[in-house]
């Protein structure tokens, strides 16, 4: 079983090669969730997240002959990019198995960084067994996510420097995937600050550790497509399991619309661009899953900042919807001169901003004298939504549908 003591030989192992992200308080996310709140900014690793740890810890320990044949890992890319890195940093050859939904410029910062990139399977699971497949073949030495003691060893490096950077903090809470990172953080908290609540946050559509914890044992769950594309894992690690039994105080779970409203708070309130996967700590306070943790001293984990800028501009706008700031709605209205202004007039009496309007003929019944409208309104939140459909309603312009 991994101890305190496995996890400060990690430190020392990798030090010098990981770079000690600063823990820094947040005044604007304080206000928001009402706790106090301080912020692990992993995310600044090289590579963009908090896997370099436990990726230098595992490569570190390998045998002469294993190095000089290299390892395999399967990732959708954190894990990758974590082991190509330091594996070109220490000279070992890195072979990555990734998902082919995996985000592209991930599959392009592992190939930049040396490995030999295969595209497999539709999820991790398949990619997993094509890394495994492959390791056995060519005699490659597999490294799993999470699932093994000296990268849960490296990743608990992170609660040390957690402790040492905010020594009177209350709570930690951190996103769970397969379970490695906040195993190594509940092995440390454990031995150094047991009264230290650890706190886990995963997606509702790849949760777990929850069915781990309903069921008594690691479970298969059936993963949907999620914004935290870094947590998408069927199946807790086993290792993970039997530390998070015993470690874990609390597990919730936050739906999508909460993390692309987390996404968007990070980059307004934080000026932090943070994938899906490390905004969930802060997904769990906008969602009200946190509350009891109002006014105590909590830090989240931000350990990740590698989200594909072909979705950042969509996860931005499900956040604006979710905060009511953008809003869509229809409209029948006259299709005679002056039906328009009219309209417009009234949107913009309720200070309403118009993003876009366009005019449905084709569906809007048998009445040829009216037609629908759709509009699509930026306002400053679900208040002035709801100002803005009195209003309508008002001026004899009732939303239709």
């Amino acid at each position: 079983m991994l101890t305190i003591a496995d996890i400060e030989a990690a430190r020392e192992r990798i030090r010098g090669g990981i770079y000690e992200s600063p823990c820094v308080e947040s005044i604007p996310l304080s206000q928001l969730t009402g706790a106090h709140i301080r912020c692990k900014l992993d995310y600044l690793q090289r590579t963009g997240s908090f896997k370099e740890r436990g990726a230098r810890n595992a490569l570190l320990q390998l045998t002469p002959e294993q190095r000089l044949r290299g390892v395999i890992a399967a990732s959708a890319g954190n894990h990758a990019q974590g082991v190509a890195y330091h594996g070109s940093l220490l000279g070992i050859p890195v072979t990555v198995v990734m998902p082919k939904f995996a985000a592209l410029v991930k599959v392009t910062n592992c190939r930049h960084l040396g490995a030999t990139v295969v595209l497999h399977g539709a999820d991790l699971t398949e990619a997993r067994a094509e890394a495994e497949a492959i390791a056995a073949r060519d005699g490659l030495t597999f490294l799993h996510p999470f699932d093994n003691e000296h990268v849960i060893a490296g990743q608990g490096t992170i609660a040390l420097e957690i402790l040492e950077q905010a020594p009177d903090l209350q709570a930690i809470v951190a996103p769970v995937g397969g379970g490695g990172l906040i195993a190594g953080i509940g092995t440390v908290v454990a031995a150094r600050r047991p009264e230290v609540r650890v706190i886990g946050v995963e997606p509702e559509r790849a949760a777990c550790l929850t069915a781990a914890l309903g069921a008594g044992h690691p479970v298969p769950v059936r993963l949907s497509p999620t914004l935290a594309d870094g947590l998408a894992v069927a199946q807790l690690g086993a290792r993970p399991y039997e530390i998070l039994k015993r470690v874990v105080h609390q597990v919730v779970t936050v739906d999508e619309a909460a993390i692309a409203l987390a996404v968007l708070r990070l980059i307004e309130l934080e000026k932090s661009v943070v994938e899906g996967a490390g905004a969930a700590p802060l997904a769990a306070f906008l969602a009200g899953r946190l509350g009891a943790l109002a006014g105590q001293k909590v830090v989240l984990v931000l350990c990740g900042g590698n989200i594909d800028l072909t979705m950042l501009d969509r996860v931005i706008e499900v956040g604006l919807v979710a905060d009511g700031r953008l809003s869509r709605f229809t409209v029948s209205i006259s299709d005679r001169p002056g039906g328009l202004a009219r309209l417009a007039e009234v949107i913009a009496s309720t200070g309403a901003s118009i993003k876009e309007i366009v005019h449905d003929r084709a569906f809007s019944g048998p009445d040829l004298s009216e037609v629908r409208i759709v509009c699509i309104v930026e306002t400053t939140g679900h208040d002035h939504v709801a100002a803005l459909h009195r209003a309508l309603d008002a001026a004899g312009v009732p939303l239709v549908g």
